[in-house]
């Protein structure tokens, strides 16, 4: 079972989570045990598990990618300009598999799941695919 998501991002790097959306889905899917894989759509956009505690860790951590992967770069040949989203997204990754024990995702005290903008404000898509390992489910 899958489902297509629709967020709209607000600034040109960001970490939106989605961690509730994706509970909320879950549950709604009667799925007890399996995994989730939730996916970007986009090749500027990715998808991380993180710390959800202390809003500075996204601070952080999209710095941290900003002085990696700079926006201004002299030889980039990309028509875009946006060499460094591309680079960005490759690194975090465009999808996550999770968990489903008990109906509930698996993740740590501190861990949530987030959409990574690195090419906004945009409108996004993304999608979570249910994988059942019950008994005669799929």
């Amino acid at each position: 079972m899958m489902n297509l998501f629709s967020l709209d991002t607000n600034r040109h790097d960001d970490m939106i989570e989605i961690t509730d959306t994706i509970k909320q889905y879950i549950q709604s899917s009667n799925v007890t045990e399996g995994i989730a894989v939730i996916s970007s759509l986009h090749t500027t956009a990715g998808i991380t598990v993180n710390e959800n505690a202390d809003p500075d860790v996204k601070h952080d951590f999209l710095q941290r990618l900003q002085e990696v992967f700079p926006w201004e770069h002299t030889k980039d040949r990309h028509a875009e300009g946006n060499t460094a989203a591309h680079l960005k997204t490759s690194a975090v990754g465009h999808a996550q598999t999770v968990i489903i024990s008990g109906g509930r995702l698996v993740l740590g005290t501190w861990q949530g799941i987030y959409f990574c903008e690195f090419d906004g404000p945009r409108s996004r898509k993304y999608t979570v695919q249910i994988l059942s390992s019950e008994k005669g489910e799929s």
